[in-house]
């Protein structure tokens, strides 16, 4: 039997009728970008020519817009029809979480290659996962096999010198302030070059390390 949803949409075309779309909520969108730049609708109908009270109506979905007002809505605004249609962005509420950490109190976790100190322990259900890692490796072969996890992984060099070993390119040297942006499931390995053991601040996505 033919799909019933695919028989609705045939009779929509035939019959001339379009399927239901997303309405433009071209007020709402007016007046996001009226208030982003603090304007006043006195200040919009000066650059637009429009009347306060038309702006006004559009704004409350009272009146849809000619095609030429709309065109001195962009010309006025000095924004193009695609910023004009875009959808409205929807409001961040922030949460007010925050987790403070200071220096040498993070929660310590050794292991025979790094030297991991987890930091803003008290959040639950972060998005990110930050950390200081001194590391103790001096050689490739110091590891079993590569580190890996899901995700993604920025990582800075705080102090000292690194050889980044990583599954799919040459082993990559950094050194104080540099950083790089990867992706963590590919196998990885840092090793310490320089005198001292080098010290990296990494900020990872969720997952678990398998290392």
């Amino acid at each position: 039997m033919p799909d019933t949803t695919d028989q609705d949409a045939a009779l929509r075309i035939a019959s001339g009728r379009k399927p239901f779309v997303e309405p433009l909520r071209l007020g709402d969108r007016l007046r996001e970008i009226r208030l982003s730049n603090q304007w006043t609708l006195e200040d919009v109908s000066l650059r637009t020519g429009l009347a306060r009270s038309t702006l006004s109506k559009i704004e409350n979905d009272q009146l849809s817009p000619t095609f030429t007002a709309v065109q001195k809505l962009i010309a006025g605004l000095g924004i193009d029809l695609p910023q004009l249609l875009s959808p409205p962005r929807q409001q961040v509420r922030a949460t007010g979480r925050r987790d403070l950490t200071r220096r040498d109190q993070g929660e310590q976790h050794p292991t025979p290659t790094y030297e991991h100190e987890l930091l803003s322990c008290e959040l639950a259900q972060k998005r990110m996962i930050p950390f200081k890692t001194i590391v103790r490796a001096r050689r490739f072969e110091d590891f079993n096999e590569w580190v890996r996890h899901d995700g993604e992984e920025f990582l800075m060099i705080l102090a000292g010198e690194i050889l980044l070993y990583t599954e799919f390119y040459e082993p990559l040297r950094l050194e104080s302030g540099d950083s790089i942006y990867f992706d963590s499931a590919m196998g990885h390995a840092l090793v310490s070059t320089s005198a001292d053991d080098a010290m990296v601040l990494s900020v990872c996505t969720r997952g678990e390390a398998t290392v």
